[in-house]
């Protein structure tokens, strides 16, 4: 009789895995090529988690710009190069315009707010958050002046360290998520306040943890790793207080609301909300408030404080650069007022080496995860509809096609040769297309604006030969990170 039950056991378990077998060998015709998935792990045993970016490069050049991986039994669809690149989110935008499903994002989000979501509810976040950010200081201090004021703040606090050697991530980090915070809550923060410095950490350690190779790991089978120990806890238990933090903001701004003088984008929410408080189907709900204000807070955060840090790093590792941007600063703005956004189109040279910054620093490799809204064919290959697609911003920033010597920082990427700066359509760290990066605007401003500021007023020095400062990102992330590494400035 046990052995009857056994056998019959077994005969299931062989036949379920025959069913899955077969139903495995049964895909779509004419998928992108990859390296060969094994039936339910897919190619999970071929691949290293811990690089996942230069894997995902790799397997570009060994099976082609369109080609494609299975995570279990997840495929997912990498595309490489500019010209590929472009062909699907620009060129077959709207077919490529989903947001690719993020398993951290899912749980923590829920489908709600502007970064993770689709369909009518993304539509409708998008085009209000554009619109607010847009039109946002009307009648009062305009983006340029918040980003001016906080430049100074910043100037200061390197000014209180001069001679001294320092490490500018905690400074950059507090001046530009300043900014966001004038925006969004209507205020900015002490460098000392407490509940700021707070959540700023906790920022920190999220991106540490949501660009992990664990991160990758977890997602691949979430039902099961979030029964058991590990650094998802901890992420979850952020999010919590990124949303308790906000709904503070939220109901103290309700308390002391005027709807004829909209004092932030949690204001302009909160009128919008109040208009369509009959309208049953409305997405202007507390829900996508939150989480619009913390993807607000942490995207627009971490991406330029990290570039801003980057680009000091390049400019210790290439003082001749530094020396000419001074010049050019000195020439054109001078010591006595403050920089302008309209300087920047007479200061090409400047200009080049931002650009050459946010193409070198290379933040975003993977770039967000897209997902196809239906069937479609790409390079004549067969995507099903909701399939994740990479697009790898990586190979865009780094196509020798577009930037010869592309491992190389040259500003000369971006100048002609009468020295004014050339347009390159294979430039976008920002993403491209229907979702490219809600903030492009606000974080080419402030880029701007704080690193001519700083160097209006310092040279940036540091105790590193040339030779030894690394410039190279940190190894075995989702993002690319500059390495740690302190300077001292000098007045000039």
């Amino acid at each position: 009789m046990e052995l009857s039950v056994c056998g019959t056991a077994l005969l299931l378990c062989a036949v379920t895995v025959l069913i899955l077998v077969l139903s495995w060998n049964r895909k779509p015709p004419n998928l992108p090529p990859g390296p060969t998935p094994l039936p339910l792990i897919g190619n999970l045993l071929q691949l290293d988690f811990k690089n996942m970016v230069q894997q995902f490069v790799k397997i570009g050049s060994t099976y082609g710009p369109v080609s494609m991986v299975y995570l279990g039994q997840k495929p997912v669809v990498i595309l490489n190069g500019h010209d590929v690149v472009r062909e699907a989110l620009l060129d077959n935008g709207e077919v490529f315009s989903d947001r690719g499903k993020l398993i951290f994002a899912e749980l923590a989000f829920k489908g709600y707010g502007v970064l993770f979501s689709n369909g009518e509810r993304w539509k409708q976040m998008r085009r209000f958050s554009l619109s607010t950010l847009r039109n946002f200081g009307m009648g009062k201090r305009s983006l340029e002046e918040r980003v001016q004021a906080e430049a100074k703040c910043l100037g200061e606090e390197f000014l209180k360290r001069k001679g001294a050697q320092f490490d500018p991530t905690y400074h950059l980090s507090l001046a530009v998520s300043n900014v966001i915070c004038s925006i969004v809550f209507g205020d900015r923060f002490d460098y000392e306040d407490k509940d700021f410095l707070a959540m700023l950490a906790l920022m920190k350690e999220t991106f540490q943890i949501v660009t992990s190779p664990w991160a990758q790991i977890f997602g691949l089978a979430p039902n099961i790793f979030k029964h058991m120990p590990g650094s998802h806890h901890k992420l979850f238990r952020n999010f919590n207080t990124f949303r308790e933090y906000v709904m503070e903001k939220v109901k103290s701004h309700e308390e002391s609301l005027d709807e004829n003088f909209p004092r932030d984008y949690i204001d302009c929410f909160v009128i919008k909300m109040r208009e369509e408080k009959d309208n049953p189907n409305s997405e202007f709900i507390y829900e996508n408030l939150i989480v619009n204000l913390v993807n607000l807070f942490f995207a627009g955060t971490e991406t330029t404080s990290t570039t801003l840090r980057y680009g000091i790093l390049l400019l210790l590792k290439y003082p001749d650069i530094q020396k000419r941007m001074h010049r050019e600063i000195d020439e054109v703005i001078g010591q006595d007022r403050v920089p302008s956004v309209e300087d920047r189109i007479r200061m090409p040279y400047v200009d080049a080496v931002i650009h050459e910054i946010l193409r070198f620093a290379d933040l975003a490799p993977l770039g967000l995860p897209r997902s196809t809204t239906k069937d479609t064919t790409l390079r004549g290959f067969h995507i099903p509809k909701d399939t994740t697609i990479f697009p790898m911003l990586t190979t865009v920033l780094k196509d020798e096609k577009y930037f010869p010597d592309a491992q190389k920082f040259d500003p000369g990427h971006f100048l002609d040769e009468n020295g004014s700066l050339k347009k390159n359509e294979a430039f976008m760290p920002f993403s491209i297309g229907k979702r490219i990066c809600l903030g492009e605007g606000l974080a080419r401003m402030e880029i701007f604006l704080f690193l001519t500021s700083i160097l209006q007023k310092f040279d940036l020095k540091c105790n590193i030969r040339l030779e030894d400062i690394d410039i190279s990102p940190i190894p075995s992330k989702g993002s690319f990170t500059p390495r740690p590494y302190e300077l001292y400035v000098r007045s000039r």
